[in-house]
């Protein structure tokens, strides 16, 4: 990869050993997640991005439907292709219609866009249309990886057709790794072990506050050299603001929560260490993790992730979460490896 900026620590990724920075940009917010985002702003945003040195972004149709795709690639219209490494997803096929998004609501949790419809298709007609509608909205003539989005309520035909689909396109050489995005362990550990994926997304299983994906899913990705991305380190925002409003997993944060969420930040500062810092770096410590994805609204946001996977955490504030009972069962204490894990007092 070429670059006047300092780059952020690089890990190989996938079968074709993707350079993929150890923070990655999750274009979610460019889509509008949670409130509007204004074209000029996801521009500043994008280029602070691009100024710390992140290099491995994250898209998906289903992010302000088309809209974070459309952004991004207008962004990246002037980088050079091989400077940076670009994920996208399908399993959402858009179509027009739906009128304009309710002003209070928005929809699906994304505000200010387009007049599109979201439509569920893991076929493997589907996945193709759906690639192609993406490429042309990011304005490229390929991504890097493709990950199967969602496929909850679809798990056989996403093993069956989207899967087989996108395979062929990998061999084709059209892409260069395939995996699955969700915020479940059940399924991806269906394709972990009946397909042959290069990767997994990740959200919000593994985190400071919930880790089931500790237990059987990353130990198996790590068993099978299958490599993941950890999104949604902060499970949307409880572990970088808990203060402030809380969120987890796009609602409102529940009080126990509120208030586990404290106690880590309280043992977290008395170590001098943010929160976020803390969150960061438990994800990326799992030796089955090559990169974390954040979700970024402003070029503070950015900076603070960005200085964050770069800050060392002293050990002992691990093993003061975990005499805590801090640490959720099936964690890895970073530092520790496989042999690491252990169950929370």
């Amino acid at each position: 990869m070429t670059s006047g900026t300092t780059l952020l620590p690089t890990e190989p990724f996938g079968r074709s050993g993707l350079p993929v920075t150890a923070l990655g940009f999750g274009a979610a917010t460019l889509g509008g997640l949670f409130a509007p985002l204004s074209d000029e702003d996801a521009h500043d945003v994008l280029n602070a991005a691009w100024d710390a040195g992140i290099r491995y972004f994250d898209t998906a149709p289903h992010y302000g439907v088309g809209l974070s795709e459309e952004r991004l690639g207008r962004f990246l219209a002037g980088k050079p292709r091989d400077a940076y490494v670009l994920s996208t997803k399908v399993g959402r096929v858009l179509v027009p219609g739906g009128g304009p998004p309710d002003s209070v609501q928005g929809v699906d949790g994304f505000y200010g866009t387009p007049n599109r419809v979201r439509v569920r298709d893991y076929s493997a007609d589907g996945v193709r249309r759906s690639l192609d509608e993406s490429l042309e909205r990011l304005g490229l003539d390929r991504v890097d990886i493709v990950f199967v989005h969602d496929p909850d309520e679809h798990a056989r035909q996403a093993l069956t057709e989207a899967y087989p689909a996108l395979a062929a396109l990998r061999d084709e050489g059209v892409v260069a790794s395939v995996g699955v995005g969700m915020n479940q362990v059940a399924i991806p550990a269906r394709f972990v072990r009946e397909t042959d994926i290069d990767c997994l997304l990740v959200a919000g299983r593994y985190t400071l506050l919930r880790a089931e994906a500790g237990r059987e899913l990353l130990p198996l990705c790590a068993e099978r050299g299958v490599d993941v991305v950890g999104a949604g380190a902060f499970n949307s925002g409880l572990l970088a603001t808990p203060d402030e409003s809380p969120v987890f997993d796009y609602a409102a944060a529940p009080a126990p929560l509120v208030a586990r969420a404290r106690a880590i930040a309280d043992v977290c500062a008395g170590h001098g260490v943010p929160l976020p810092v803390a969150a960061l770096a438990f994800v990326r410590a799992h030796p089955a993790v090559r990169t974390v994805l954040a979700g970024m609204r402003s070029a503070a946001e950015v900076r603070q992730n960005a200085g964050a996977v770069t800050t060392e955490v002293p050990a002992a504030l691990w093993e003061d979460l975990r005499a805590a009972g801090l640490l959720p069962e099936a964690a890895v204490l970073p530092g520790a490896g496989q042999a690491g894990y252990f169950a929370s007092e």
